[in-house]
């Protein structure tokens, strides 16, 4: 959204938990916009913040540590509705339950756009770019392609930016592609949830998985769904992994994420299938085992890879 704004010539800032803390702004005027990515526990603390538009992906259980029952949590993302006008726009995803609940009953006074996640093929057809073939960011694109509508962007200016949209790091980021393998670094995903909706759109996966889970987590990809998937689980909490998954797909565990790197390259090596395979780095689960942060561990992942992959 940053980027397609940006290409419009406006004043736009990217803040919050993706950018700059947005209090060291400099030189804001009215016509300023900030593109702020604001999370639970942010909303949770605030008492007078307020946007023009608000859009909440989507809702599962998380972050519960921090807000004891999944009732809190739905609380904190909401109040970012609650605080707005009649003037003002709420970009929903309605197909997800919990936010159904909520548009059933509340009383809220902004427009309620309901985004579908299903994008028109025509749409589809016109982006060229890997980084929105995935179900997950498919649905975050939905989004976009609303508020866009909201700015009175042109179609022909929106498609432009999502062409050459590189993508984030650390974020369903591809780090390398051949005609056999992809590589794919999503250390960011820190649930089951943030894990499933890139699942859905592979097959023939080696998933790296791992770290510390989320409190009541919960792997919800049926056995079928998972026959092409193959689980390599590190980290702390290595048999709440084992028992999520055990009994839907084949499994290795291992002490570390460096041992497990060079497996998942010796099994590529020795499998005669010749079909094109996913490495696919999305822990579902939070890092603070072992690294500080996403960008750490995701990093980390990134040099394994320069270090261990001779695949051609």
């Amino acid at each position: 959204m940053y980027e397609v704004l940006r290409q419009q010539k406006l004043d736009v800032r990217l803040v919050g938990n993706i950018g700059n803390p947005i209090l060291l702004e400099k030189n804001i005027t009215n016509k300023t916009i900030f593109v702020i990515e604001a999370s639970s526990y942010q909303l949770d603390y605030s008492k007078i913040f307020s946007s023009n538009i608000s859009a909440i992906l989507n809702i599962s259980p998380d972050h519960l540590e921090r807000h004891k029952t999944l009732k809190n949590y739905i609380r904190a993302k909401f109040k970012l509705i609650k605080r707005q006008t009649k003037n003002d726009y709420a970009i929903l995803n309605t197909k997800n339950f919990y936010i159904k609940q909520q548009t059933i009953i509340q009383n809220f006074l902004p427009k309620i756009v309901k985004v579908n996640k299903e994008i028109n093929p025509l749409v589809l057809k016109r982006i060229n770019n890997m980084y929105f073939m995935t179900e997950g960011n498919k649905e975050n694109l939905s989004f976009v392609i609303e508020i866009a509508k909201i700015f009175k962007i042109k179609k022909k200016n929106l498609f432009k930016v999502l062409n050459n949209f590189n993508g984030l790091k650390y974020r369903q980021q591809i780090i390398f592609k051949s005609k056999s393998l992809t590589i794919i670094n999503d250390s960011k995903a820190t649930s089951f949830s943030s894990s499933v909706s890139i699942l859905k759109s592979m097959s023939n996966v080696s998933w790296i998985i791992g770290g510390l889970a989320k409190k009541q987590d919960k792997f919800l990809l049926s056995k079928n769904d998972s026959k092409n998937l193959k689980a390599y689980i590190f980290g702390k909490n290595k048999d709440h992994f084992i028992k999520e998954l055990k009994n839907k797909m084949k499994y290795e565990s291992f002490i570390n994420l460096k041992h497990l790197i060079k497996k998942v390259f010796l099994d590529i090596k020795i499998d005669k299938n010749q079909n094109p395979k996913t490495i696919l780095f999305s822990p579902a689960a939070a890092s603070f085992d072992s690294f500080k942060n996403f960008e750490e561990r995701g990093q980390y992942f990134n040099n394994l890879i320069k270090k261990f992959n001779n695949v051609k």
